[in-house]
């Protein structure tokens, strides 16, 4: 049975097969996200993140964009915070994108239309991202006298030093093509392929064993930038011989040697 946990601005719906799907609702405002969003955003990733059922995590947003950035009225009160209540204010964006990089489940941004300024971050945050070929990105921030602090950890993750240092301190706007010779997006489809390419790739990931690919997302965090010297040889192989003997383990390698499908395998279908 399907499960929802709507807001006012984030919708949340989880298929029966585990797919969860958190929709950004500002149509009207571009999806452009204010403070009240941002603490609704980190609630749902939060709550996903705790809830066994749930195997894949899809971020998209409904109408024409997929988020313009921050909104205007936030700018326009931010603009009266005094230090201390801007430095909160930062907290609060820099813990949600934490929060959305960290669940163990992978996650996929769907990308239609701008993405700009904070909506970068976003989607650096997620572990794949799938645009629509008329999709545009920028990280304009420097444009109105700032710079892209809370999201360049993630950005730079994902585009590299090199691409930053253009894009964030030009602040121009880039197309999808561009974003994926950056390695910001996954993969560039034709705007009516979008909704059919992500549901592909969510079938993919649920014909995998969950626990295996939850350990294999908590794999890349731990050693990402390591040398590969004889501790971290030693912590990979604690890693893979904990699995082997575990009961998803067993199932898989005895589905692999009988020809069978594994326990795990949804039946055909999708989410939509």
């Amino acid at each position: 049975m399907e499960k929802t946990l709507d807001s006012a601005t984030v919708q949340t719906r989880i298929t029966e097969r585990g797919v969860a799907n958190v929709v950004i609702n500002r149509p009207d405002k571009h999806n452009a996200f204010d403070d009240s969003m941002i603490r609704t955003l980190r609630q749902a990733f939060n709550q996903l993140a705790e809830d066994a059922s749930v195997r894949v995590i899809v971020l998209s947003s409904n109408g024409k964009h997929f988020s313009a950035g921050g909104d205007l009225a936030w700018m326009q009160r931010m603009a009266d915070f005094d230090r201390d209540d801007n430095l909160r204010d930062a907290e609060d964006l820099a813990g949600m994108l934490h929060d959305l990089r960290q669940v163990p489940q992978p996650t996929i941004a769907q990308v239609q239309g701008a993405a700009f300024g904070g909506a970068v971050g976003l989607v650096s945050c997620c572990d794949i991202a799938i645009a629509a070929s008329t999709a545009r990105f920028a990280l304009s921030e420097v444009r109105i006298g700032l710079i892209p602090a809370t999201i360049g950890p993630y950005v730079i993750a994902a585009i590299g030093e090199r691409a930053a240092r253009r894009l964030f301190v030009t602040g121009e706007a880039f197309d999808a093509h561009c974003a994926l010779r950056h390695g910001l997006v996954s993969e560039v489809v034709a705007p009516e392929d979008l909704d059919a390419t992500v549901t592909q790739l969510c079938d993919t990931l649920l014909d995998n064993s969950p626990q295996a690919v939850r350990a294999a997302k908590d794999l890349i965090t731990e050693i990402c930038g390591l040398p590969a010297n004889d501790e971290l040889i030693r912590e990979t192989c604690r890693r893979i011989a904990s699995l082997r003997v575990s009961d998803e383990g067993q199932e898989g390698l005895k589905a692999f040697l009988q020809k069978r499908p594994p326990a795990w395998r949804t039946s055909e279908g999708n989410d939509e």
